[in-house]
């Protein structure tokens, strides 16, 4: 794959690496997207059944038509190479953060610890009443919609169209845009604002723009230096393949 021994160069050099991460790095796991052909708001209205009004009016129909399906497939869901590259990354000392679109938890599986997650987690869920918590995998779905023992319904921490994104999240982000010197764009078009705009960010800052993307997008033509196109887990493996390299035929001070 082309680019990706520039990719390992550049991350080599780097002192302060971060990743963007969307939809398509979790399609290896068995995830489908929620945009685009194929994704899930072709099949169903977002406006019906993920918009924050339409759970509080029938959250009985949003559990049936969207979350129950969700959390079935996410309950199996695991980390793919695309995760795991990237928590080994971090582990090497070269990537400092991760902002995730997505919602499905399998950066923290795969072994990152420092991610912000911008739509919020499905991997818990929080009551409506009375705010408790419970991890999703032990939410008892007999019942729909599950309701918490004070009788409030159970509804995924992620952000519904409808609801803002978590302040905190936006200002990290941001400061994670501007700080780094290299951001890998993996798994994702960046059309979605305000997360788009963070490549941005860091262009102006003068980092650095890897994309990981099977195809051309906006960013390619406007904000990425160069891009690597191929599957999220393959590219992973090649760079870190050659970032390997680099790191063992480096000379030894001393």
């Amino acid at each position: 794959m082309e680019n990706v021994l520039q990719a390992a160069k550049d991350l080599a050099a780097s002192r302060h690496a971060v990743a963007l991460t969307g939809a398509g790095i979790s399609v290896e796991s068995g995830i489908p997207p929620f945009r685009g052909k194929g994704g899930l708001w072709e099949k169903i209205d977002p406006m019906e059944y993920a918009h924050i009004e339409a759970l509080r009016r029938n959250p009985e129909a949003v559990w049936r038509v969207l979350i129950q399906d969700m959390k079935t497939t996410l309950d199996t869901a695991r980390p793919n190479d695309g995760h795991t590259g990237l928590a080994q990354l971090e582990k090497m000392g070269i990537l400092k953060t991760i902002i995730t679109q997505n919602v499905d938890g399998l950066h923290q599986l795969a072994g990152s610890r420092h991610t912000i997650e911008f739509h919020g987690s499905f991997a818990w869920m929080r009551c409506m009443n009375c705010s408790n918590r419970i991890e999703t995998r032990y939410l008892d779905i007999s019942v729909i919609p599950p309701r918490c023992a004070c009788g409030g319904i159970w509804r995924p921490e992620c952000v519904f169209f409808g609801e803002e994104i978590p302040p905190r999240c936006l200002i990290d982000s941001k400061h994670a845009a501007m700080s780094c010197d290299v951001m890998l764009v993996v798994g994702t078009s960046a059309e979605v604002q305000p997360a788009a705009y963070m490549p941005v960010i860091a262009k102006n800052r003068g980092a650095t723009i890897i994309e990981i993307n099977p195809e051309k997008t906006a960013l390619t033509r406007s904000v990425s230096d160069y891009i690597i196109r191929g599957k999220a887990g393959e590219v992973m493996n090649g760079i870190l393949s050659a970032l390997n390299q680099i790191r063992s035929s480096a000379p030894v001070d001393g």
